[in-house]
């Protein structure tokens, strides 16, 4: 099975020792404590179980375990109608309040992947009423030949991300679907989209790279406005995949050229676009590598190597939100100085507020980041010497 972890999960059923391949694309190490579950587990012993680090290798009905995880679940955000406990002490920044918040969710998915479900070769699974997944799963993870356990929170994103594929994402700017992969970072936040769709070309770009595609999402809307000649590089597998399963489905496979490469193909282009990780922090997941980017790698890398892929008169564009700025993990100082090492100048910037629902959502531990944010296409130029 490819990619698959080599690392064994362990544990005693019927007095047997047995073990079976672990998987975890988030690379969690196997669970040390494991216990045998089924049907007759409540979801209070469950929580309880799960808060202690003790994993649940479920060999019960498997809708029934989809019930027990939406259980722990709510217990998780403390939707269980209990007393609540005395408030904690409000954070005193708003960089505080983004550990904390990262802290929790990181504390909430490993007790939701202490629940765990048992595969056979072939992408089977063992229990009753349990769904075909095999498709799914070799969407994900390529051919199944030997067994394997993975925790059911992670399946059902497996099964999620075969419905996304399956049925894809409107982008109104291409009227067209645009299908993310599993591992492949969803253009659910069009205003960005938008952003690349309405600035003005620069004059004769005949040729645009669009660095980090993901998708292929900006290299699509390039190439349907008229560029003659797009190149595309991501160094992700499942993501050059998937740009190359959209790009074929608009037909526009022999207008887009992509590539595996570390930000820049080779040359020089009128046209240089990135949408790199918003946020300076360190993934802990694979698709989390599309929202954050420790040390602002790809930023930095993208800023110092623009003037050098620019034709004459050419432009680079950045499309960056200000997040990063609101929850202070790093100022527009520090982003404008980054602009003049490389040698570039702003020529100009377009802004747009974001659309999504945690913008407008007065509970969400960021709120007051996220109602200021402010996405901006950068077009940035080599400073004349």
């Amino acid at each position: 099975m490819a990619d698959m972890e080599t690392s064994l999960l362990h544990w005693t059923e019927q007095g047997t020792e047995r073990s079976a391949r672990w998987h975890s694309e988030a690379g969690m190490p196997p669970p040390k404590r494991v216990v045998v579950a089924d049907d007759t587990l409540n979801a209070d012993t469950a929580y309880r179980l799960a808060c202690e680090g003790t994993a649940l290798l479920w060999r019960g009905d498997f809708q029934n375990a989809r019930q027990l995880l939406q259980a722990l679940a709510r217990r998780a955000e403390g939707k269980q109608g209990k007393p609540k406990k005395k408030a904690a002490k409000a954070p005193a920044t708003p960089t505080e309040a983004f550990h904390l918040h990262r802290q929790a969710q990181s504390q909430r998915a490993r007790t939701l992947a202490m629940l765990l479900i048992p595969f056979e070769p072939g992408y089977t699974i063992p229990l009753r009423r349990a769904p075909e997944v095999k498709l799914a799963c070799n969407e994900a993870y390529g051919r199944g030949e030997d067994a394997f356990v993975i925790s059911l929170r992670e399946l059902l994103g497996v099964i999620g991300a075969h419905e996304w594929r399956r049925t894809g994402v409107e982008i109104p700017a291409l009227d067209a679907r645009i299908h993310p992969h599993y591992g492949v970072f969803s253009p659910v936040r069009g205003e960005y989209v938008q952003l690349v769709a309405e600035t003005p070309l620069p004059k004769k770009t005949t040729v645009a790279f669009d660095i980090g595609a993901g998708t292929g999402v900006l290299s699509a809307v390039l190439a349907k406005r008229g560029v003659p000649h797009v190149v595309a590089t991501d160094t992700d597998r499942r993501a050059l995949s998937c740009a190359r399963d959209n790009f074929a489905r608009l037909d526009l496979d022999e207008q887009v050229e992509l590539l595996e490469a570390d930000l820049f193909p080779p040359g020089r282009a009128p046209l240089v676009v990135c949408n790199p990780p918003w946020l300076p922090a360190r993934p802990s997941s694979s698709i989390e590598n599309a929202l954050y980017d420790l040390d602002s790698r790809m930023l930095k890398g993208f800023l110092a190597g623009l003037k050098d892929h620019l034709t004459e008169d050419g432009e680079g564009w950045l499309i960056l939100s200000d997040l990063a700025e609101h929850l202070g993990l790093r100022p527009r100082e520090q982003l404008l100085e980054w602009i003049a090492q490389a040698g570039l100048v702003v020529l100009g910037r377009q802004d747009v507020r974001p659309t999504h629902p945690k913008a407008s959502d007065a509970e969400d531990p960021l709120h007051a980041a996220r109602a200021a944010e402010v996405t901006s296409l950068w077009r940035l130029g080599a400073a004349r010497t």
